[in-house]
């Protein structure tokens, strides 16, 4: 493939990033020979800066990587697009797709968490999108041993089950006021929603755009 592509007078090639479930575009950067071939041989998204003049590894510092499932080259060899799956936002602003402005400037996406949280994704909400990344992985590829799988395999009558037990569960624990039970069989009920919401094709993002509406 690097033998056909068209690179400028820079070195340098558009790279479109598409979400492999969604489609939804995710962000668009520039590499060179050497973060494409990064790319191919990690299996993780590299670019080049034009500002800093270097490579970085996309998620390198807050964890928002982006494992790459196919690359694509356009009709005239001079673009690239990349599906991948995305751990949290692709954005740096928070936001799950760069892509969150219309053209009167109005945001259509609202941000999936806070700057802080990106880049404290150990304690922030990000887990939900770690969380629900590795769900979609589970609904694809099925390995064996896996709850998740096995939740799946059973199709949405055993998920729509568990999501009431865990419900109930939770109403239990608040009515005993045991604030531990609370956080742990809530765990529960949000995990079993996440796997939910892969089922029906529910992005979180559009979890948070109603949210936001509500407000």
């Amino acid at each position: 493939m690097l033998e056909q592509l068209k690179f400028d007078e820079k070195g340098l090639i558009p790279a479109i990033i598409q979400d492999a479930a969604s489609g939804q575009v995710l962000m668009m950067a520039y590499m060179n020979e050497e973060s494409l071939r990064r790319t191919m041989e990690t299996g993780q998204t590299w670019f080049y800066s034009r500002s800093r003049q270097e490579l970085w590894k996309k998620g390198e510092s807050s964890g928002h990587i982006q494992k790459v499932k196919e690359i694509r080259y356009d009709c005239d060899q001079d673009c690239l697009l990349f599906q991948v799956e995305q751990t949290g936002a692709a954005c740096h602003t928070g936001h799950y797709s760069c892509f969150y402005r219309n053209e009167t400037g109005e945001e259509v996406l609202s941000p999936a968490y806070t700057l802080d949280d990106v880049y404290n994704s150990q304690t922030g909400p990000a887990i939900l999108y770690e969380l629900y990344s590795v769900i979609m992985q589970r609904q694809e590829q099925r390995p064996e041993g896996s709850y998740t799988s096995y939740l799946f395999n059973k199709g949405l009558d055993k998920i729509l089950k568990k999501v009431g037990e865990e419900s109930a569960e939770v109403i239990i624990a608040a009515k005993n006021r045991e604030k531990s039970e609370v956080i742990y069989e809530s765990a529960d009920l949000i995990y079993h929603l996440l796997v939910l919401l892969v089922e029906q094709g529910v992005q979180l993002s559009e979890i948070f755009t109603e949210l936001e509406s509500r407000r």
